[in-house]
């Protein structure tokens, strides 16, 4: 017998004995430092859910206090919120916000975090180019977290190096911002371009330089949105306007289905410009603008000083139904919007809410919403609801009403409506 070969099987299947061994040893190390990673993964997802949670409590609870401060009659504290480095605000916006903001209860945020219930100055410089990146953040995270400014009030300041971008930048965020909760005054916006001159009337009227006027409007401004309450009605008189054909209109059809929801509550008139002669605004000159809004008049006369006038007179709030033309709102209610001017000249529209139903065919509603915005909120002083407007997109007549999910969305946009402007 061949004792030397079967001593060399004994030792070849030990080996390999210890080859499976270690191969198991191998497998097992490999699924544990697996079940390792998942359980830093699971330990690292709970870390950021417990750092939520704690900015969540942080918040409520500086809500808690901003609440109680003004329960007791202490001046609301005025949250800066600033799209730019942390630290404190440097350069013209900075000396501009310091002198303004003097003796105010003042406090600074650079960064995003939950400010429900806040009073907020939006502050932000813009470069000659018009991109702030820390800006384009801030748009970025109000979008992804809707109800993160519900409550607030706010208003913008925005410091330029040029004469561009300015508004384009500030209505943007003014939409952004209101679509996460957060309500605006009439006039919302402090905006200093490059050179000043924008504020050159200002300056006269107030006789003073236009350093000066720049930090009055800013100072002027954070009052407002300290002071800014809702105005509220047990009735509320609504006025709808649009131009739109009831047997075709997606928008129509929209506000038709919130109608139900309102008209209970709310005492509704609609005013359709389509039919009849509505000539724009030529653009009379100052004196005679005054001159005819002085007497509730305008020069172009027609529908608008018949009907339109009276009724924005007495709302208290006004439903534009906007549906989407070539990325802006129809030639009919851009004219309504342009030949107010002759009644804003007179009248204050600052206790006067604007909401909007906007529909596109295929995309752009938020480029017709932050028209809407710019128009009737920033321009001519009406205040701006949170989440003013529902954003839908349709376009086939008849579509709008088969969307999924679209009931529920009309329904939570009336109680929205409701929750604002009734007493």
């Amino acid at each position: 017998m061949d004792t030397d070969g079967l001593e060399g099987s004994k030792e070849l299947a030990k080996l390999e004995e210890l080859e499976e061994e270690e191969r198991k040893q191998l497998k097992k190390s490999g699924k544990e430092a697996e079940k390792l990673k998942e359980s830093g993964g699971e330990a690292e997802k709970l870390k950021e859910s417990g750092e939520e949670a704690e900015k969540l409590e942080e918040s409520e609870e500086e809500a808690a206090k901003v609440e109680k401060s003004e329960e007791t009659g202490a001046a609301p504290e005025l949250t800066v919120l600033h799209a730019g480095q942390a630290g404190s605000i440097s350069g013209r916006l900075g000396e501009v916000l310091s002198a303004a903001l003097d003796g105010m209860r003042v406090r600074c945020f650079a960064g995003s975090p939950p400010l429900q219930n806040r009073r907020i100055l939006f502050a932000f410089s813009l470069p000659e180019n018009g991109f702030n990146i820390s800006l384009h953040g801030l748009l970025a995270w109000l979008r992804e977290h809707p109800g993160s400014l519900r409550g607030s009030v706010g208003g913008v300041v925005i410091d330029g190096a040029g004469d561009l971008y300015t508004k384009a930048a500030a209505r943007e965020l003014v939409l952004a911002a209101n679509l996460a909760g957060c309500a605006f005054p009439g006039r919302p916006l402090t905006e200093a371009t490059g050179n000043l001159r924008n504020f050159t009337v200002q300056a006269r009227n107030a006789g003073c330089s236009l350093e000066e006027a720049y930090r009055i409007s800013a100072r002027d401004l954070a009052e407002r949105v300290c002071a800014f309450e809702p105005p509220r009605r047990k009735r509320p008189k609504l006025l709808v306007l649009h131009a739109s054909s009831h047997r075709t209109s997606n928008t129509l059809a929209l506000w038709n289905a919130c109608r139900e929801h309102l008209e209970s509550a709310c005492e509704i008139r609609e005013i359709g410009l389509r039919n009849g002669t509505l000539e724009d605004c030529g653009g009379c000159p100052y004196t005679m603008c005054l001159h005819y809004g002085e007497r509730e008049d305008c020069f172009y006369g027609g529908v608008m000083v018949q009907e339109v006038y009276p009724a924005i007179r007495e709302a208290d709030a006004v439903m534009l139904l906007c549906p989407n033309y070539n990325d802006a709102l129809s030639a009919n209610l851009t004219a309504a919007v342009n030949r107010l001017t002759a009644l804003y000249r007179t009248t204050s529209f600052e206790d006067k809410a604007v909401f909007a139903i906007v529909v596109s065919g295929y995309s752009g509603g938020d480029l017709v919403a932050s028209q809407a915005v710019s128009a009737l909120c920033m321009n001519k002083g009406f205040w701006l609801p949170r989440s003013f407007c529902l954003l839908e997109t349709a376009n086939n007549a008849g579509e709008a009403l088969s969307l999924p999910g679209v009931r529920e969305r009309i329904r939570e946009f009336s109680e929205n409506i409701l929750s604002q402007i009734l007493l």
